[in-house]
């Protein structure tokens, strides 16, 4: 029965690390997920690693740096808004946040919350940089 378990685990790892190569970070995500699993669960835990190190992956790709560029430069606005919760890469702005895309990629808007400004996915608002 336990062979019957690792071929499966190794099956399922197959196929996933085959999918992860859409992206690079999907791919650092899943190998270091899968590496970190197989020490601590060895074939299975390799598997679930590798899915959990996919996910994480793919939530954080950072924005390019023409559009990390581009928003550093824009003015602030008069009014700035203030949030109670704190802002964290990977969560999504409050629905009160008002975001404005950036006009060359459409793929991120921004928005200066709490004195900082922050990149976002315009569809789910989930901020995917912080700028400093």
């Amino acid at each position: 029965m336990n062979t019957k378990l690792i071929v499966s685990a190794a099956a399922a790892f197959g196929l996933l690390a085959g999918s992860a190569f859409a992206q690079s970070s999907t791919v650092t995500g899943a190998a270091g997920g899968a590496v970190t699993g197989a020490v601590v669960g060895g074939p299975v835990g390799a598997a679930v690693g590798g899915v959990t190190g996919a996910i994480v992956g793919t939530a954080i790709d950072p924005p390019p740096q023409k559009v990390v560029t581009y928003v550093e430069e824009q003015p602030l606005p008069p009014a700035e808004t203030v949030v109670q919760d704190r802002v964290v890469v990977g969560q999504p702005l409050p629905e009160t946040v008002v975001v404005t895309p950036v006009p060359d990629n459409p793929t991120y808007a921004y928005a200066v919350v709490n004195h900082q400004r922050v990149i976002v996915q315009p569809k789910t608002r989930k901020v995917v940089k912080i700028i400093e």
